[in-house]
């Protein structure tokens, strides 16, 4: 099976290539640091699969020309599939598989690393003491211990935060339309999104990118909220609407903010643009506030993390050949008249 890897970055060669060594497989992978798009679609001719990350775009028309390629499977090496029309995938026969619960503890473990950067400051003093500065003037923090905490989307990974907020001694309200029952035994309180936003000191996304949740924190749901609240996103970057959450920012709503995604991220994320002169006025705006953190999308990128993902990414696209093969093989033995031979 020959398969076109995009966005390839040399993580990608590294982890991708091991668990295609060691799995016996033995696939053929091309490389493409570039993304998947209508315009790219074209280099996947010649395969048989494509493999693709969050910020490729699947949209139909990228479908069709692969399809028009030869193209019969798509291996998301992500849990998340928003960027991928599956619809059109379905319709033109091409077989979409993702690699769920590959490390939800990675993602869980990197957005309490953001809420304890900010509630402390660290990232401020960090920068301070490098420059000689060991003043605490406007470094001053909040323990987190008594604070209320709203956690959106208790799947997967969100299961996981609610349990570390748990063990920090938070009071944690969880929002979603079956909460997991694991976390309402640990003493989770389930929650309407409304009640949550309301009461709580800090929130933190984790539901998934559909068109009931897109820019699920709007004007409208950041009125809702506290004065000086904490809002972290480590789950996808329309989840909240930018330009408001920059006018929360300006007035005080908001006290502190963790990005780990970015609505607008395919532009940027993944790739070096420190001799570029920045063109995204928006996220230009967000890194102008002291009180804002970014991350360019390494909530996932633990060396536990890439080895689930390589691993589970290889199996899917070997599953796949192995499926076609045998189609292959039946519709060869049926002959011409589709019924079974016998040698």
């Amino acid at each position: 099976m020959k398969v076109a890897v995009f966005s390839a970055m040399p993580y990608d060669r590294d982890f991708l290539g091991e668990a295609n060594r060691s799995s016996g497989h033995d696939l053929e992978l091309s490389w493409f640091e570039t993304r998947l798009n209508t315009t790219t679609a074209p280099l996947a001719a010649g395969h048989d699969a494509v493999c693709v990350f969050v910020n490729d775009v699947l949209d139909a028309p990228t479908i069709e020309r692969l399809a028009d390629a030869g193209i019969r499977s798509i291996a998301l090496r992500c849990a998340g599939f928003n960027n991928v029309d599956l619809d059109a995938a379905h319709r033109l026969g091409i077989l979409v598989t993702r690699v769920q619960r590959y490390s939800p503890h990675a993602v869980a473990e990197h957005t309490v690393a953001l809420i304890l950067c900010l509630s402390r400051n660290i990232h401020r003093a960090y920068n301070r003491v490098r420059e000689g500065n060991f003043s605490l003037q406007d470094l001053l923090g909040f323990d987190l211990q008594g604070k209320t905490a709203g956690v959106v989307g208790t799947g997967a990974i969100g299961a996981v935060v609610t349990k570390l907020l748990l063990a920090f001694e938070c009071r944690v309200l969880v929002s979603d339309p079956i909460p997991d029952p694991d976390c309402l035994a640990a003493g989770a309180e389930p929650t309407e999104l409304d009640d949550l936003l309301t009461a709580a000191d800090l929130v933190t996304l984790h539901c998934p990118l559909t068109p009931e949740t897109h820019h699920l924190i709007d004007r409208r749901a950041l009125s809702l909220m506290r004065q000086d609240v904490m809002l972290i996103n480590t789950g996808r970057g329309a989840l909240i609407d930018t330009l408001a959450v920059i006018d929360a920012l300006k007035s005080g709503r908001i006290g502190s903010l963790g990005l780990d995604v970015y609505e607008e991220e395919g532009d940027l994320f993944f790739g070096d643009h420190s001799q570029e002169v920045l063109q995204d006025d928006t996220f230009a705006r967000l890194l102008t506030f002291p009180n804002v953190l970014i991350t360019g999308h390494q909530g996932f990128f633990t060396r536990e993390a890439m080895q689930r993902i390589a691993a589970t990414t290889i199996e899917n696209l070997a599953a796949e050949n192995l499926a076609a093969e045998n189609l292959a093989a039946a519709n060869l033995a049926a002959g011409p008249s589709g019924r079974t031979t016998s040698t």
